[in-house]
């Protein structure tokens, strides 16, 4: 055993000395001990205390009202049973219950039970409300100061069957539980602290040996003169020593790191991150890896680091960092930086730049990446023929190119706006840098004075508008301009300036203004084909769509178109009026956006027009555009370059202005809306049927009856959803904005669900359309049966005739009697019954004849020896329109001819 660890095992004990660390932590414990074990017995004591006097009057009362409300308690005092069972029930319901008294006592207060047998027969006692209370047959419960001290007293009625009062139970518990509660916790807590205070003591003595085995058995003297003679020698070395932890805290340091590092006084016990060191030095530090004479700059100077760690088995891993000033190698170090930088800034700027395919765009962000970096101010500036997406040709002057982007000018600055033509002279940089097709330099002469104005013979005028003057009085002393060429096409030119608190361009920064234009040019060129094909996919949307909506009486109607935000899509929308005062409402969407998408929803858009001719049920209709969707397919399935159209959807809906009666069919995604005009809103549960062209499953419609002045909102799904928005919750905001406008027409209703319920950000193109009902007056209308006897032509041609006097046709009578006579000799000819005949005044007359057959009637050119077959001929000359459209018992045919004056 060493010399050292002698006197530390005679001093191990019970009690440490007081002086050491282990002794002052273990008188500090004890006096925490004893705090903590006194406050536990006044707490015991008060929450008994507390508890006690709840617990008498919960139980005193329990107990009063379990024995009134006894069946043998009742019987005994009305004389039923004998009052030495009353007494024996009481004292058994007293020592069972852990109360002090059970008395039971009659109207008067006489006692008929009481523990202490002489007190039968006695009136009751105790204060004289208490006693009052008693005697009127109420329920109480309190607390009194009694001869034995504090008791609790709770009184409970008895009463006979039939409810008279027949006395009462009085039950009495004294109050003594918090001094039994403190008096058997009194023990466990003493104890609890005498058990503290046990390993209080061994853990000062166990600390105590701790600190000796750690100090290798060393005094106090002797720590102190190690430490003395370890800070002389740390201190009189030349050069920085930092001793940190292992977790990064500064344990020691000595007066030269504390120059060098420009420390605070107070540094050690701090962070190595907490010092406000360079982002790569405070990272060295920080990494615990072993480095030798790695350089780094720290403010001014340059320090060469070593770093050991200090760890050995089983401890931590601390490290010792000695530094030394190399401030010799800043010249070399600072080019370094400098290369890095200008690395760094081509590298952002092809990734910024390519980030966007809007012209603008690129000009802003190349602006963003040179300003402060590169120059004080950068603007740019694109020929006119780029911005509408087509290629420059030469030659390029008058260079008078548009302004597009400018940052780093301040307020005042002397440039031109964004925006504004810039109409430069042969004489100028820029000019000189499109026609020669490199970067043009332009610096303070040796003494000082600017050259800017050395551009041509005639000064200042040979730029624009006096911008070199201004220039000049804002301290700017040199430029680079240099032209956007890809191709060997100029698409326009940069201009970086320099302003006085910086050094002037220098050959060096031609090179980075030269490789900062090619990579803008490359981003310039394909932004200017992406704008050109974009121009011209709106261009053929613009054209495919709806160029206005058709003049029609069935409903009042208003349509958006909202472009997806990333381009073009394929939704449309479309109103195509029927015969009969019918209205077709049509919504529809292709998947995808650009130029495939806008051609193939002209496509579909022309189709369903061309089965609306049919004028063929919505279910129908959509079935022969899924065929026709899936033979198209089939089509692109032999074009190996070619696009499918499967997944396109539709909605369909067919109004009857005559009856009121709509019937809707839908293929896909696209929603429908109605807003009854008592303000309600409804969706109607449109059958959901697969996209077009996927087949096997046939198509539902439903029948819904409006009301006049009803509004019909169809929709595609962009409508609602968006990034971060859900088709509920979109659903949600379409329901409250058409309750919240119930008056709103078809055009002020789509301005506000544009404006309250589509995202911030849609997700796909918008399609939508409003539709308010309206009905055909019922004197509009008129029906008659037709028999089927060819007797009955003429008087149904007489009454046609009445009627359209009495509405004010006069001019048409002679039309349309001989229509109304064909139609009704064709369906007599070649129909079967039942036969009706409708007239319908609208925007036109409109004959309908239905039949019970399905036979389509076609029209012929009759021979010369032919007696018939000229019928529909005739019709045919003098209606402006007519057709046939199958109902599901028979079919329809119709005429019409235009009202006077229409």
């Amino acid at each position: 055993m060493s010399r050292h660890a002698r006197p530390a095992r005679r001093r191990l004990g019970p009690l440490p000395h007081l002086r050491s660390v282990a002794g002052q932590a273990f008188i500090l414990q004890l006096l925490l001990i004893l705090v903590l074990v006194a406050a536990a017995v006044a707490a015991v004591a008060a929450d008994a205390r507390g508890h006690g006097t709840v617990d008498a009057r919960r139980r005193s009362l329990a107990v009063a009202e379990t024995f009134a409300h006894a069946p043998g308690t009742a019987r005994a005092m009305s004389g039923d049973e004998s009052a030495s069972a009353l007494e024996s029930h009481a004292e058994a319901a007293r020592k069972g219950s852990g109360v002090d008294s059970v008395v039971v006592f009659d109207t008067r207060g006489i006692r008929l039970t009481h523990p202490d047998r002489p007190l039968i027969g006695k009136r009751i006692v105790g204060p004289a409300g208490l006693v009052r209370e008693e005697l009127r047959g109420k329920t109480i419960s309190q607390t009194f100061r009694a001869s034995q001290g504090p008791s609790v007293v709770s009184a409970v009625p008895v009463t006979g069957a039939d409810g008279t009062f027949l006395g009462g139970v009085s039950v009495g518990v004294k109050i003594q539980s918090v001094h039994s509660t403190v008096n058997r916790r009194l023990p466990m807590l003493l104890g609890s602290g005498a058990g503290a205070l046990a390993l209080a003591t061994g853990g000062a003595a166990l600390l105590n040996r701790r600190v000796r085995r750690q100090t290798h058995g060393l005094g106090t003297a002797q720590m102190t003169r190690m430490y003395e003679h370890h800070d002389a020698v740390l201190h009189s070395v030349r050069e920085g020593v930092l001793v940190l932890t292992a977790d990064k805290r500064l344990l020691l340091v000595n007066d030269e790191a504390r120059e060098l590092l420009r420390l605070v006084p107070d540094a050690e016990g701090r962070h190595v991150g907490a010092f406000g060191l360079e982002p790569h030095l405070t990272e060295l530090l920080t990494s615990g890896r072993c480095v030798t004479d790695e350089v780094h700059p720290c403010g001014e100077r340059l320090l060469s680091v070593n770093l050991r760690s200090t760890g050995r088995a089983g401890a931590p891993a601390g490290s010792v960092v000695t530094l030394r000033d190399t401030t010799a190698l800043r010249v070399l170090s600072d080019r370094a930086v400098e290369t890095s930088e200008r690395l760094k800034l081509l590298s952002d700027a092809g990734v910024r730049i390519s980030s966007t395919l809007e012209l603008p765009g690129i000009a802003e962000k190349l602006v963003d990446v040179a300003v402060p970096r590169f120059a004080d101010i950068v603007a740019v500036e694109f020929l006119d023929p780029v911005l509408r997406g087509e290629e420059p040709e030469p030659p390029y002057e008058p260079l008078a190119p548009h302004r597009t982007a400018v940052g780093g000018a301040p307020a005042e600055a002397p440039l031109f706006r964004v925006g504004e033509r810039v109409v430069y002279a042969p004489s100028t940089p820029q000019s000189r840098a499109v026609r020669t097709g490199a970067a043009v330099l332009l610096q303070a002469d040796p003494a000082g004075a600017p050259v800017l104005l050395q551009a041509g013979p005639a000064g200042t005028g040979e730029w624009p508008a006096g911008e070199a003057r201004r220039l000049l009085d804002h301290g700017i002393h040199s430029l680079i301009t240099v032209p956007l060429r890809f191709r060997g096409v100029t698409l326009g030119l940069a201009t970086f300036w320099r302003a006085r608190h910086r050094a002037p361009f220098d050959e060096t920064d031609l090179a980075i203004a030269g490789e900062l234009a090619v990579r803008t040019a490359v981003c310039v060129d394909n932004a200017r084909r992406y704008t050109r094909e974009h121009a011209m996919v709106t261009a053929l949307q613009r054209t495919l769509l709806p160029g206005g909506l058709p003049d029609q009486d069935a409903v009042q109607v208003a349509a958006r178109y909202l472009p997806a935000p990333g381009g073009t899509g394929g939704s449309w929308f479309d109103v195509i009026p029927l015969p009969g005062a019918r209205v077709a409402l049509v919504v529809g969407k292709v998947a995808g956006q650009g130029l495939h998408a806008a051609a193939t929803m002209g496509r579909l858009r022309t189709a369903v027009q061309n089965f609306s001719a049919r004028d063929v049920p919505p279910d129908e209709l959509l079935s022969h555009m899924d065929e026709l969707v899936a033979r198209l397919d089939l089509e692109h399935d032999a074009d190996p370059h070619g696009t499918r159209i499967t997944g396109a959807c539709c909605l369909y809906a067919i109004h009857d202005s005559v009856s009121g009666h709509c019937t809707v069919a839908r293929a896909g995604d696209p929603g429908l809306a109605l807003a009854h005009p008592d303000g309600t809103v409804d969706i109607p549960a449109v059958p959901v049927s697969p996209p077009l062209g996927l087949g096997g499953e046939p198509f539902e419609a439903i029948g819904l009856s409006l009301p006049a002045a009803s509004r019909l909102v169809l929709y595609t799904n962009g409508l609602l959803e968006g990034h971060g928005r859900t088709a509920g919750t979109g659903l949600d905001l379409l329901g409250r904005a058409l309750t919240d406008g119930p008056d709103l027409d078809p055009d002020e209703t789509c301005r506000s669900l544009v404006q309250s319920v589509l995202p911030p950000r849609p997700s796909d193109d918008v399609a939508l359309l409003v539709a308010r009902t309206r009905l055909l007056a019922p004197e509009n209308v008129a029906e008659w049966e037709v028999p089927s006897d060819p007797a009955a032509v003429a008087p149904l041609r007489a009454a046609c005739a009445r009627r359209l006097r009495a509405w004010g046709l006069e001019d048409s009578v002679c039309t349309a009697e001989l229509i109304i006579s064909e139609l009704i000799t064709n369906a007599l000819r070649y129909g079967a019954p039942p036969m009706r005949l409708r007239l319908l005044r609208d925007r036109s007359l409109i004959c309908e004849v239905s039949d019970g057959s399905s036979t389509a009637p076609h029209m012929r050119r009759a021979a010369t020896t032919d007696e018939g077959g000229r019928g529909l001929f005739l019709v045919a000359q003098f209606a402006q329109r007519w057709g046939t459209r199958y109902t599901p018992h028979g079919k329809v045919i119709w005429a019409e001819t235009p009202l006077d004056g229409r």
